[in-house]
């Protein structure tokens, strides 16, 4: 008897004959009585129907395969657009849906296997990183074109938070990003990364506000110098080999400090105290939001937003209101369009989101180590991108002290997750 095994694939229908042999009347002594005569003849008929099905090209199928293809066809796009809507930049997302493969993907056993292709996996990594990298870019160029004519970084940071906020509550309403559960234990154990998050983003804003690009960067860089620090004091151990790496970055940002020819006191602290503020919101954030691993990184990330505007928009008030009037017409005098200041301003408040959702968007797809690496030649790219842009005159050995602060990073990235190798093997032979 013939079998049809219907794989939902393009629109290729595969028909196997399994090797089913029937014996009808094999033993002479054996009379089919009527009942076996009718079930023989519903098994001939069967037969026939089956084959005048597989002749004729499956035309009289079609009306009953086509609709569930076009359906699945429907779901997988509807899918793809909310997806797409949600995760603007994002080229390389996991699939949801999982597809059944063709006939010729499986295994012997009978398992599929997903066809590994590595230049298409190359391709979409490579997309991910170029647009994480491009939107911090241009973060960074507009965020300093407007704190150029308009120097009040309170204001400019709040107003960064303000256009997250809005960007993840239009994804949450229209449902373009799952919302998660909001409970009081939520919002509390989020208070002091929202805290942290504040006083890193708004003490970045200040050293942007008071050096160049190029510095505030080469500053930053030293934050896992702050992370061994405050991680050892508050009880992990790491290798000779992690304290070892953090040597460099210490030698050559203050190599870069020394020669900066922008050198500003308020920007070096400005740069310093970004780095302890988050590097205390990561070490809080691992330690009030275990029990709320369910939420993800996005969605974490917004509710941070959202907490952090309404932490600095009232400090902002306080230290710069008063000078945000006259300031703003200083600004519409200097460069003359009030429209341009507008888009500088804006950009700069939707790529700065932009950027951190592509980072978590990022985490999603790679390895740590992977984007501990990525994290290190992003500064790289946004530290030369700067030097182009604003021709920010480098000394050799400014230069040197840059290199030799990036080159640390690197290693630190490196020794780490050799530590976290270890450490996942211990638990594993364990």
């Amino acid at each position: 008897m013939l079998s049809s095994n219907v794989v939902p694939s393009s629109s290729s229908v595969t028909f196997s004959k399994p090797n089913h042999q029937f014996f009808i009347n094999a033993s002479p002594i054996f009379k089919p009585n009527l009942l076996s005569r009718v079930q023989v003849q519903q098994n001939l008929h069967c037969c026939r129907a089956t084959s005048q099905l597989h002749e004729s090209g499956l035309k009289s199928s079609k009306l009953s395969l086509m609709p569930t293809s076009q359906i699945q066809h429907s779901i997988t796009n509807l899918s793809s657009f909310n997806r797409f809507l949600s995760h603007p930049f994002e080229f390389s997302a996991k699939p949801r849906l999982q597809i059944v493969k063709a006939a010729s993907d499986a295994n012997p056993e009978g398992e599929s296997v997903a066809p590994t292709n590595p230049k298409s996996k190359n391709f979409k990594l490579a997309l991910v990183f170029g647009m994480w990298y491009f939107q911090n870019i241009v973060f960074n160029i507009y965020n300093k074109k407007a704190l150029n004519i308009f120097p009040f970084p309170w204001l400019l940071a709040s107003f960064q938070l303000f256009v997250g906020s809005i960007w993840m509550l239009v994804l949450w309403t229209f449902k373009l990003q799952p919302c998660p559960k909001i409970s009081k234990p939520f919002i509390m154990a989020l208070l002091g990364p929202a805290l942290f998050h504040t006083i890193g983003h708004i003490s970045a804003c200040v050293s942007f506000s008071k050096v160049a690009v190029s510095f505030t960067h080469v500053i930053k860089s030293a934050e896992p110098v702050f992370s061994v620090i405050f991680s050892s004091v508050l009880g992990d151990r790491y290798p000779i080999q992690v304290w070892l790496s953090i040597l460099p970055i210490v030698l050559g940002c203050s190599l870069a400090a020394v020669t900066e020819v922008s050198f500003n006191v308020q920007g070096l602290w400005g740069a310093l105290i970004s780095n302890v503020g988050f590097v205390l919101r990561n070490i809080y954030s691992k330690r009030s939001l275990q029990s709320f691993k369910e939420v993800d990184g996005l969605n974490l990330y917004g509710w941070i937003t959202i907490i952090s505007l309404l932490y600095l928009f009232p400090v902002a008030i306080f230290v710069e209101g008063s000078q945000w009037i006259p300031g703003y017409y200083k600004a519409i005098e200097a460069i003359g369009k009030p429209s341009t200041f507008y888009i500088w301003v804006l950009v700069s408040g939707v790529f700065y989101h932009l950027y951190n959702q592509s980072s978590y968007q990022a985490l999603d797809e790679i390895s740590p180590l992977t984007f501990s690496v990525g994290n290190t030649m992003k500064r790289v790219v946004v530290i030369v991108s700067s030097v182009l842009v604003f021709r920010n005159p480098v000394r050799p050995l400014n230069g040197l002290g840059s290199a030799i602060a990036i080159l640390g990073t690197f290693l630190y990235s490196q020794a780490t997750s050799a530590k976290k190798a270890k450490k996942i093997e211990g638990e594993k032979s364990s």
